[in-house]
């Protein structure tokens, strides 16, 4: 493990943190062997605890109705047949064929019976798919070739590279995938033939960036990549295939820009992609490769375009739109120049466009506050939608959970910051306490799908949840996604602030029980509120969280930390240094005067567990810690045994220090 030696008031940075996480480890040993023989859930072989109080089985049962539910997310159409595919991504993968809409799934299609995996993707011909896939959360990916059918998979990556985003050739012949060796700052394009492991080459070597491709020209002589240098900004570049030469594709630009999404034209003329450039807010561009003139897309000038897909025959466009959170599709006649009628698509979140190969039908996935993930296509001469693929409730009346309110508050610079509140029944009477839930990134946003197990606090414990966007959230504009940059941070914290204001204000609110959450980043503003407005809340939950931004940045894996610098600043500037330093939630440990659950992955490659260890060790003899150590995990907990225990757990501490 590296640990950085920054200074800090608790002395020597990686000596203190060397020191709390051997004690920690030490302590987590005998409180798990203690719990083991408590006639309780058991926290599980790979799960060491402090403090966390036992859990009684009867919180499984009263819990099964909101985590039983699942819905399969769109994998694509058949490559024969008029069928949609289904996709489920688990402790294994599988894939299922719906044979038309409302119909039952057909058993199981594919099969792999390996966990890890991040997704699948398909051959243009439909006889193979890649998969990339990595062991207890460490997130060094390999690539895979599985051919359908034999149940075969071959590794084709090196066992040691990170390796991610496999695009295949439309001839079905070659991969092109993002790929960073063991200890390189920058993320390179290399080519392969599946079918030959020896053809394996660097094509686009990085000085840093993060190289992500996206498309093959139709003759597949040409590649279309984004060169990423921060989370928001990236250049738009055309490499050749066989010579490797790059041509920059974008308009070169005094600021930072974003280019995402790249697809070629269906001659090759000319390549679409969804940009900022020339504006605060995103929409889809057409760049000629001959004159390099960009023309746009008409779309509303108020909203981001989220994702686009243009359709095979290369006349038709469908995009969708994200209008403060909630979803729409448009369809857009390319050779006509025009939209055409709007899809009757119900209000929610829509995802992952696919067209059939004929170019007459859309499917997406559709998400909201009752749906898990259905899964729908729309008929584009027709405008009608069909419903594919529902999803599975269990029997449990999905349509009776909270819909989400859309708020506003005003923040301490006169800014308009929102987000989503949702309620619990009328049958719990009086002011009810409130869980602010804090999204990471930071350029995520909060937008309302299904809660799962959120509904239990919901609709058991009388919660409101309130699930804040401040500023760094994308879906607003540029502007507002960079108001958090740098040596801005602490404003962030402050939108939470206004929000425990605006919570006062609210008479059915209950600004005496307020908890605040999250996770990675979303972990960081937890413990930045805990310390910065210890006296107006009631605890504090983060998983993954982020103690100091300097370290974080400088200990993360190097392909990804200029990406981390450019959002929150260069560690190796001494003022730069010392600000985040002064900002660091472990820092001011000694500021948090509320109870705590700290959760973490001994393997997070992004956050190191010593730096928990070192809050909780900094903490526990002043007030209630909870400390969760899964050992098998990375950044964020995947394996379902272990999201059980945290969900357990988190019930528990908010049944203990927020309704009490």
């Amino acid at each position: 493990m590296y640990i950085s030696n920054y200074p800090s008031r608790f002395g020597g940075y990686a000596s203190f943190l060397s020191r709390a996480l051997v004690v920690l480890l030490a302590l987590l040993s005998s409180v798990s062997q203690a719990s083991a023989q408590q006639d309780v859930i058991s926290p599980g072989k790979n799960i060491e605890t402090i403090g966390v109080t036992p859990v009684p089985a009867s919180l499984a049962r009263e819990l099964a109705p909101y985590s039983s539910v699942y819905g399969l997310p769109l994998a694509g159409w058949d490559f024969e047949k008029h069928e949609i595919l289904l996709k489920g991504i688990s402790s294994t993968t599988w894939i299922s064929r719906v044979s038309s809409p409302g119909a039952k799934a057909l058993p199981t299609l594919i099969y792999i019976p390996s966990n890890g995996i991040y997704d699948v993707y398909f051959q243009p011909q439909g006889k193979y798919l890649a998969y990339t896939r990595d062991t207890g959360g460490n997130e060094t990916f390999q690539l895979y070739l599985y051919q359908i059918g034999r149940v075969q998979s071959t590794m084709l990556s090196d066992g040691k590279s990170r390796n991610t985003e496999p695009v295949w050739s439309n001839a079905g012949d070659k991969i092109v995938y993002s790929s960073t060796p063991l200890g390189d700052s920058g993320v390179n394009l290399r080519l392969i033939d599946p079918f030959n492991s020896t053809s394996d080459r660097l094509i686009a070597k990085s000085s840093g960036g993060y190289f992500k491709a996206y498309d093959w020209s139709p003759d597949d002589k040409q590649i279309v990549f984004c060169d990423f240098t921060s989370n928001t900004a990236s250049t738009l570049w055309v490499i050749d295939a066989t010579s490797g030469n790059k041509t920059l594709v974008s308009p070169k630009s005094e600021q930072p820009e974003y280019y995402d999404y790249p697809q070629f034209s269906k001659d090759g003329k000319g390549i679409y992609a969804v940009t900022d450039h020339d504006s605060d807010m995103r929409r889809i561009a057409y760049i000629d490769l001959a004159t390099r003139k960009v023309s746009y897309i008409p779309s509303n000038p108020k909203w981001d375009v989220d994702e686009f897909q243009v359709a095979p025959n290369g006349k038709t466009l469908a995009y969708v739109t994200n209008e403060e959170g909630v979803s729409r599709l448009h369809v857009f006649d390319v050779s006509a120049n025009k939209e055409l009628s709007d899809p009757e698509v119900p209000i929610g979140v829509i995802s992952d466009l696919k067209w059939n190969k004929n170019s007459t039908d859309l499917a997406f996935n559709f998400k909201s506050s009752r749906t898990v993930n259905d899964v729908y296509s729309i008929d584009v001469q027709t405008g009608k939608v069909e419903l594919w693929g529902r999803s599975n409730t269990k029997g449990v009346d999905t349509d009776s959970f909270s819909l989400p309110e859309l708020i506003h508050w005003t923040t301490f610079d006169k800014r308009s910051v929102s987000g989503f509140l949702y309620r619990p029944p009328a049958r719990f009477k009086g002011k009810r306490p409130v869980i602010i839930d804090v999204h990471g990134g930071p350029e995520e946003q909060y937008r309302p799908v299904f809660g799962y197990e959120d509904n239990y606090f919901l609709n058991e414990l009388g919660v409101v949840k309130i699930y804040p966007n401040v500023r760094g959230s994308s879906g607003y504009g540029k502007a507002f996604l960079a108001l958090d940059n740098g040596t801005r941070r602490e404003d962030a914290v402050k939108d939470i602030g206004s929000l425990l204001d605006w919570i006062k204000t609210q008479p059915e609110l209950d600004a005496d029980r307020v908890m605040v959450e999250g996770a990675s980043y979303g972990g960081y503003l937890a413990l930045s509120t805990a310390y910065a407005y210890s006296d107006r809340i009631r605890g504090t939950i983060s998983e993954s969280g982020i103690t100091n931004l300097a370290s974080f940045v400088a200990n993360t894996e190097g392909w990804r930390r200029e990406l981390q610098r450019s959002e929150f600043g260069d560690e190796r500037d001494p003022k730069v240094k010392e600000f985040l330093a002064r900002i660091a939630p472990l820092n001011n440990a000694q500021k948090i005067k509320k109870p705590l659950l700290i959760i973490h992955g001994q393997n997070d490659p992004r956050v190191p567990v010593a730096e928990a260890a070192a809050l909780v060790a900094a903490t526990k003899d002043r007030i209630p810690v909870w400390f969760i150590l899964a050992k098998d995990e990375g950044h964020g907990l995947v394996q379902q045994n272990n999201r059980n225990y945290r969900l357990y757990a988190s019930i528990l501490f908010v049944k203990e220090f927020l309704l009490k």
